[in-house]
């Protein structure tokens, strides 16, 4: 068997591979591999890499590490050696294209809705708190997530450096935008019983259910009869009107007619 029919046979079993032209060799690369390279070119959208193969292969700006990457050159620069893995190959169009994160990382691709993971506060904002979660994304934990009872301020619930179980709740891997919640996740505090007594009266009704009228015993008096009291006070006599009351009320037809009659006797009484 010649030279060149070994050659071939090797191509065949170790599909996919890269051909290097100069050494005439076959280089055995699979999806997966983990490599050491050189970069040898730094470009805004990503790095090509040395791997030996006679074809440089491409990281991604997307691929140069969990988080979002603005600048290549914050990452990596030329004549860096590099690790890497080999994420796709293309036969037909010879492109190698790598990957600097570790098959082992999870990343946001890997996220789904209702999934339950662990993460850290690493700051608060007025409306939330923002979570690492381990993703290169940190995910918001808006206040009206953090309980179901009515929160003003996150720090009232989650501390800095804190490590709680979250729920991804909505999930937008193309904006890289993770939403998550603690509800029904941990014990919430009871309301006291003096918000408890404040809401049941601003609600108007007292602990068995019933409307209560916060101003059954405030004396209401009408502009006929402050004016009658006003009058009566002048000529040195002391007036004690009725107060409002739940039998008031019920007499109101009756005593408002009785009311009317006696402003009626003193008005005239005042004319002679």
């Amino acid at each position: 068997m010649t030279e060149e029919t070994r050659t071939d046979e090797t191509q065949t079993e170790t599909a996919p591979a890269i051909e290097d032209d100069s050494a005439k060799k076959v280089i055995r690369l699979s999806v997966g591999q983990e490599i050491t390279g050189k970069v040898k070119q730094v470009t805004d959208f990503g790095a090509f890499i040395d791997i030996g193969a006679g074809r440089d292969g491409l990281v991604h700006i997307s691929e140069l590490t969990v988080g979002r990457v603005t600048n290549v050159k914050d990452i990596v620069e030329e004549g860096q050696n590099v690790t890497v893995w080999i994420k796709r190959l293309n036969r037909e169009r010879n492109r190698i294209s790598l990957t600097m994160i570790s098959p082992d990382t999870r990343t946001i691709r890997d996220l789904q809705e209702g999934e339950l993971v662990e993460g850290i506060v690493t700051r608060m904002v007025p409306y939330g708190a923002f979570i690492d979660i381990g993703v290169g994304t940190d995910a918001l934990l808006h206040v009206r997530e953090m309980g179901s009872n009515y929160v003003e301020k996150p720090e009232d619930v989650v501390e800095i450096d804190e490590r709680l179980e979250v729920r991804i709740i909505t999930l937008n891997r193309r904006r890289r935008h993770i939403d998550v919640s603690i509800k029904g996740l941990r014990e919430e505090p009871e309301a006291e019983e003096a918000d408890s007594a404040g809401a049941e009266a601003d609600s108007g009704e007292d602990a068995e259910g019933q409307v209560v009228d916060k101003f059954e015993n405030v004396e209401v008096l009408s502009p006929m009869e402050l004016a009658f009291k006003r009058a009566m006070e002048a000529g040195g006599e002391e007036v004690a009107l009725p107060k409002s009351s739940r039998r008031r009320r019920r007499r109101q037809h009756r005593a408002r007619s009785e009311q009317a009659e006696i402003i009626q006797r003193t008005l005239n009484t005042m004319r002679e």
